[in-house]
């Protein structure tokens, strides 16, 4: 699921707040008209949308009541169009927030975490570049989407969960492969040199999966 779909027909705008919502590791699709954005929803969802009013085709009022039909997916509405009655049309069809242009960015941004801290925080963890979903189980990195087994996924997750204490080989193994499971405890190192090779900036020298020498290992 994607975190955030921004709808917005101005390449310019969009492409400055894409940016910058990358860079705080969000991932977002963007729409220039409103059946662009309804079809990327149905496709592939998202957690909040961004959407302008004034779009080619159909316009970001009549976008907000086909969404508000089926879902309760939060969406900031994002417009020139400063008049009273435009803003209580928004609101009144379902936008949870209604912003003029020209906006600060900071002031955007800082209202976009609060809503995914309010409404997402208890299964998202975040860490640096890392951004693990615990709904959709996937991680991101630098906004990017990492190709992960669901072992690797599980082992990550524990680790990360228990940041700055070490794990011992013998927990980590029977916490996620099972105390009766078929599988060699070697198996455990190899999958720790996969997420290495996925997380780390030097794998050969990581920072974050630490090997502690005669216990196992740590995330810090």
């Amino acid at each position: 699921m994607t975190d955030i779909l921004i709808v917005e027909d101005n390449k310019e705008l969009s492409t400055l707040l894409c940016d910058f919502l990358r860079a705080e590791n969000y991932t977002v699709s963007v729409a220039e008209s409103g059946e662009k954005a309804l079809s990327l929803y149905e496709k592939y969802g998202a957690r909040l949308i961004v959407l302008d009013i004034m779009l080619p085709g159909i316009d970001g009022f009549a976008v907000t009541e086909k969404i508000r039909r089926k879902s309760d997916t939060p969406i900031f509405i994002v417009s020139a169009k400063t008049q009273k009655e435009d803003k209580l049309n928004g609101l009144l069809t379902g936008a949870d927030d209604y912003i003029e242009k020209p906006y600060d960015i900071d002031i955007m941004l800082a209202k976009i975490s609060g809503l995914f801290k309010r409404r997402y925080a208890i299964n998202e963890i975040t860490d640096g570049d890392l951004k693990i979903n615990k709904l959709s189980r996937t991680v991101f990195r630098n906004g990017i989407k990492l190709d992960m087994t669901a072992k690797e996924y599980d082992l990550l997750t524990m680790l990360i969960e228990n940041k700055g204490k070490a794990l011992s080989k013998e927990q980590l193994f029977s916490a996620i492969w099972g105390s009766d499971s078929f599988s060699e405890p070697q198996t455990l190192t190899v999958h720790i040199k996969w997420l290495r090779q996925k997380i780390e900036k030097n794998p050969k020298q990581p920072e974050r999966i630490l090997t502690v020498w005669g216990k196992g290992y740590k995330y810090e």
